[in-house]
């Protein structure tokens, strides 16, 4: 039996009776009566355990807990469990991981523990305030919807979060951990981030944001810590690109489809149009971080966290709103001289909070002409009806490869002489260097051949941020019917010679969409897909597959690895790559021969299913073996399930098909993940939909 709390927004009033808003901070005084074979946790150190009889002559435990700091509701937090922990003190601050008994003594959560001092120090020193509290308790729970949440001295993780199985060199869970929000924030985020994310908000709750329509107050600036803190902690990881990745171009694609709210709203509009938890979405988390970002860019990160020192020690155990952090910011710049601004830090700042969606720039390099629109749907015409929203956009550019001092567009188009360009083919520019601003670039045909000229020549002669920025913006303009796709596959030519794979991986987001495969194999692009990716993505598929073949162990610390050369496998084999083919043949094989012989684990999605897929029945009957064999894990069974559909012969599938009804399968919901799995196939998406009409 296991009890927690999450009261984040709005549930501290099911709890105890109280005025449940954020602005409204107290002191509480918490006592819990409990089953005294279990211990309680809750904000503050306990202070006294006694014990009690009920009516009944049944004895049960008091934990009364110190009085808490002054802070908001939706922060008081309790946990009832009978776990274990793991413990050491930083800087008089005593640090506890508690998790089930025996992932403690399997050691679990020693990473965690090693990192989580380190980040406290780490945050202390940057921004030169003390923590308040003299205890932390980090507690692991094996089910916990909101993923992670960052309570006053007891922050609650899903297991996942916080483990680190040292067996697991593959698992990633250095590097990532699973979905935190899953469905909001769509994406897989590097472990330490977000262990750094939840560790940082305690700055959100020292200043909390006035009421939840500047929610993103909290957690863009803990976003914010997070990158700094994580860099602090592993500086292997290449956190930039990992980022922009992971943060700014996912959300990027939702500002547009994300029913277009801006980052602050009206509070009559969130009381009026949504509820507060649609709050909880990627425009409050990765929108908040990336204008975040963008801020701390322009002011350069020295006056940045100098303002914020000012702001956090001014607001301390009270609250604030944005208008606060912009007045503090605006302090620091007038108190010097290097950094200029083209308006007040509000004026420029309220353009990208206030003002739902973002920018394209549209250049003109014979004129030297930038003009900025909103980005939307050419294609949709009721989109493009009522928006002349103008921003105030700090450009970071380049010219030739050499850095240019920042420029500011403030408003709808204005020539920038030094832009110009001469009929040299050789003379180019890059705008929104390393995707340093939260917009789109749509340049013209002159400096789009100029700029694919570059790649095929000197790939590397353009920044890999930049590169992946290029490719991103390209397909995103074509899709929303500014430019041909001519012109976006123009930049694709280079190919060959990119050899990062986050920048491949979008490439392959853009051209080949999961939701695609089954239909794309029916029409004709299909063999010049082939034709034209085989070619490109040889090298880098080949430099891959030596390791997997060789000392797959080298890869460890190759995070994009971790992440995406599961799709560039599945890509490769899905076009019809010989040796791709082949080589999931062989591995497969190998574990039919021999169980113990693990697929290696970065590939074996893609190993199982083309293993099935080139294979017979025989093949198809190892993995249904498998899939029932006691010892295999959830994420185990997902995979088979998967496999399972990849077969070719349509009696295999059918087959399958009749099993997902008639077998006892673990869990009730397996028929219907066998007939998604078989219906993005493309031999088996006719096959499901007769078996599903015939057995309605």
């Amino acid at each position: 039996m296991l009890i927690a709390s999450q009261l984040e927004p709005t549930y501290a009033r099911r709890v105890y009776p109280c005025f449940d808003e954020p602005a409204m901070k107290a002191t509480f005084n918490i006592r819990i009566v409990h089953d005294p074979s279990y211990v309680a946790l809750s904000n503050m150190p306990a202070i006294d355990v006694s014990e009690m009889k009920d009516e009944n002559g049944s004895l049960w435990a008091v934990t009364t807990f110190n009085t808490s700091l002054k802070m908001s509701t939706y922060l008081t937090a309790f946990v009832i469990c009978d776990f274990d922990y793991v413990t050491r003190t930083e800087r008089g601050n005593e640090i506890r991981i508690w998790a089930r008994k025996e992932a403690v003594k399997n050691g679990h959560l020693d990473y965690a523990l090693n990192i989580t001092g380190a980040i406290f120090s780490f945050l202390e020193d940057l921004l030169n305030v003390s923590y308040p509290l003299p205890k932390t308790d980090l507690v692991a729970l094996p089910e916990f919807g909101a993923g992670a949440m960052e309570n006053w001295g007891l922050v609650t993780f899903q297991e996942s979060s916080l483990m680190y199985l040292p067996s697991h060199k593959f698992t990633c869970r250095k590097a990532m951990i699973a979905i935190i929000v899953s469905h909001e924030l769509g994406h897989q985020a590097c472990e330490i981030l977000r262990h750094f994310f939840f560790l940082s908000k305690w700055f959100g709750n020292l200043v909390t944001m006035k009421w939840w329509n500047d929610l993103w107050l909290n957690e863009g600036l803990a976003s914010y810590f997070e990158y700094l803190g994580a860099t602090f902690v592993e500086p292997k990881l290449s956190l930039d690109k990992i980022f922009y990745d992971h943060v700014v171009q996912p959300v990027l694609r939702d500002d547009n489809e994300i029913g277009f709210r801006s980052l602050s709203e009206r509070e009559d509009r969130i009381n009026g149009s949504f509820s507060l938890m649609s709050l909880f979405d990627s425009i409050t988390y990765n929108k908040g971080a990336a204008i975040t970002w963008m801020l701390s860019g322009f002011l350069t990160e020295k006056l940045f966290i100098r303002a914020l020192t000012s702001y956090l020690k001014e607001f301390s155990f009270s609250n604030a709103n944005q208008d606060d952090l912009w007045t503090h910011i605006q302090m620091v710049v007038d108190a010097q001289d290097e950094v200029q601004l083209p308006a007040s830090v509000k004026q420029i700042m309220d353009t990208w909070t206030c003002q739902n969606g973002f920018p394209v720039l549209t250049l003109n390099l014979t004129t030297g002409t930038i003009s900025q629109e909103q980005f939307l749907n050419k294609k949709n015409e009721s989109s493009t009806d009522s928006y002349n929203n103008t921003w105030i956009i700090p450009i970071s550019w380049m010219r030739n490869g050499s850095s240019q001092p920042l420029m500011w567009l403030d408003k709808s188009s204005k020539v920038f002489p030094e832009m110009q360009v001469s009929e040299s083919e050789y003379d180019w520019i890059l705008l929104n260097v390393n995707l340093s601003g939260f917009y789109r670039v749509n340049y013209d045909q002159l400096n789009l051949k100029r700029l694919a000229r570059l790649l095929e020549n000197d790939p590397k002669a353009i920044p890999a941020v930049s590169r992946f920025q290029l490719i991103d913006d390209i397909f995103a303009l074509t899709q929303f019917g500014y430019i041909q796709i001519e012109t976006a596959l123009e930049l694709t030519k280079y190919l060959a010679r990119e050899d990062e794979l986050f920048i491949w991986n979008t490439v392959l987001l853009h051209l080949i969409p999961d939701d695609l495969e089954s239909t794309l194999k029916n029409y004709e692009v299909y063999p010049l897909l082939k034709k034209y990716l085989l070619k490109r993505m040889s090298p880098i598929y080949n430099y891959y597959a030596g390791f997997i073949r060789q000392n797959v162990d080298a890869l460890e610390d190759d995070y994009f690895a971790q992440v995406y050369l599961e799709k560039l496998f599945t890509t490769a084999c899905w076009l019809g790559l010989q040796d791709c083919l082949n080589l999931s043949s062989e591995l497969y094989a190998r574990w039919m021969d021999n169980p113990e012989v693990k697929i290696p684990f970065l590939i074996r999605r893609t190993v199982c299913c083309y293993g099935v897929a080139m294979g017979s029945d025989k093949e198809w009957n190892f993995a249904w073996e498998m899939y029932n064999h006691n010892e295999s894990t959830e994420e185990d069974k997902d995979m088979l399930l998967f496999a399972m559909s990849c077969a070719k012969e349509s009696w295999l599938i059918y087959r399958y098909l009749q099993y997902g009804l008639s077998h006892t399968l673990s869990s009730s919901n397996c028929t219907s993940v066998i007939i998604h799995y078989v219906v993005t196939k493309d031999t088996g998406h006719r096959i499901a939909w007769e078996f599903v009409t015939e057995n309605w």
